[in-house]
């Protein structure tokens, strides 16, 4: 079965210090993902903060469709619960 979305462009300058998901095509055609915070958005380049603290610029012809996602969920203290025997 093969489905087919709509890609849509949600993402406003306005949104600068939001935590987005961006895809990109790819110079192949293909498409990635980024997941980051916009720093900065000016002259039609976008610069997202990933989680691990590395950014990366985005051309805003790039972006093939993108929207705001919820902040990152806080870490669980504790780790693992106990497993049952």
């Amino acid at each position: 079965m093969h489905l087919r979305g709509r890609l849509v462009h949600r993402i406003v300058p306005d949104d600068v210090g939001r935590r987005v998901s961006v895809r990109i095509r790819l110079p192949d055609g293909a498409f990635t993902d980024i997941v980051g915070v916009v720093e900065s958005w000016a002259d039609h380049v976008l610069t997202l903060r990933r989680r691990d603290g590395s950014s990366v610029e985005v051309a805003e012809s790039d972006i093939a469709a993108s929207r705001v996602v919820p902040p990152v969920p806080p870490r669980r203290r504790g780790g693992r619960p106990p497993e049952t025997p």
